[in-house]
């Protein structure tokens, strides 16, 4: 009976195995591929140790022995001499070693998968509440970069207008201020592009509750799979055979095969144990004051206001872009010289919202798709 239930057991395994090694390394969704491949090297230093680990498990045992043993008694209690040298040797396999194996690969996967999405959280958080200004700086360099030699050349002219009488100093150095402050906004807005470029960068139209969601579903695969592998160690279906000879018997085959199946009673307590320790890693790293999770959320809060805050100086900004184009064009037919200064000091305005307005159009268009909030 037991024999039958061994090898009943044994088949059951060995048909379930094929599908256990084709089965995925996680079956939950893999990270989005615009994520920066920053976390590469932690994944091949967690895959090499699972693949390290894992080859023990999959693979045979090779055994062997030399030694003298005693041939036993004959019938009637009679002893059958002095001991005999013996050689045993052959092979060994644990069919359990494939389901270990296997979720050895996963926990690798899901090691991988979590500091993935790790890596890009501490990215944002790095980056802070300037998380999506690389954008936003580039739309203000292209105005700025199109307005400013138009501007320059307003105030060349003008000082030519002011050496044939045709223009005030106070004219004059008015439009140099304006004309001050774009060159400042433009350098301020080169430093701060190289600054972020300083940074480690964070993937265009990621969400970060997306991320942080990933990164809690990965972290709870890790605990599955090293559960897992904890309730697998009760387990042991060996099969050993090969070659036993003992010298001067006779033996008509010197070969031998066994089919072992061990339980270790202790599994019956595992799992609850396995649920508790799954249950509190969750709330751990929940509750974390230092954590990520906690960083994540408070930097949430922060771009949510600043986003709501943005949107409201855009429409304002935006207004006033529009109310000063009008004013352009109705001064543009004019030819006195009153009109034309007016115009050069709205065409310095009108740059400065410009860049402006470019800034907030890009930056609010980033931040919600980091946030995920609809556009109004």
């Amino acid at each position: 009976m037991r024999k039958t239930l061994t090898c009943g057991v044994l088949l059951y395994l060995a048909a379930r195995t094929p599908a256990a090694l084709a089965a995925p390394p996680d079956a939950s969704s893999p990270p989005d591929a615009r994520i920066e491949e920053r976390a590469a090297g932690y994944c091949d230093w967690v895959k090499g140790l699972g693949d390290a680990e894992a080859a023990l498990e999959l693979a045979p045992e090779v055994f062997g022995s030399f030694g003298a043993v005693n041939t036993g008694e004959a019938e009637g209690g009679t002893a059958l001499g002095k001991p005999k040298l013996r050689v045993t040797a052959g092979l060994s396999y644990d069919f359990v070693g494939l389901y270990r194996g296997n979720k050895i690969h996963r926990r690798a996967a899901a090691e991988c998968r979590r500091h993935q999405a790790l890596s890009s959280l501490q990215a944002a958080v790095r980056q802070g509440t300037g998380l999506g200004e690389d954008s936003a700086l580039e739309a203000r360099a292209r105005v700025l970069q199109d307005a400013l030699p138009r501007a320059e050349a307003l105030v060349t002219a003008l000082r030519e207008d002011l050496r044939d009488g045709r223009a005030t100093l106070e004219e004059l150095n008015a439009v140099q201020v304006r004309l001050d402050n774009l060159r400042s906004l433009s350098t301020d807005t080169a430093l701060a592009r190289e600054l972020l470029a300083s940074r480690p960068a964070f993937p265009q139209g990621q969400r970060l509750e997306s991320l942080l969601e990933e990164l809690r579903a990965a972290d709870d695969a890790v605990e599955v799979a090293t559960g897992s592998l904890r309730r697998a160690k009760a387990w042991e279906l060996s099969v050993r055979g090969g070659y036993d000879e003992v010298f001067d018997v006779d033996q008509d085959v010197p070969l031998f095969g066994q089919v072992m199946l061990t339980y270790d009673l202790g599994h019956l307590w595992q799992g609850k144990a396995n649920a508790r320790a799954r249950e509190g890693r969750r709330r751990s790293t929940l509750h974390e004051v230092e954590g990520v999770h906690q960083e994540v959320s408070e930097l949430l809060v922060e771009l949510r206001a600043r986003h709501r805050t943005e949107e409201a100086r855009l429409r304002e900004v935006s207004a006033l872009v529009s109310d000063l184009e009008g004013q352009l064009k109705e001064v543009e037919a004019l030819q006195t010289r009153e009109i034309r200064r007016f115009r050069d000091y709205l065409l310095l305005e009108l740059a400065r919202l410009r860049a402006e307005q470019a800034y907030l159009t890009a930056h609010v268009e980033a931040l919600t798709a980091f946030l995920g909030t609809p556009r109004p």
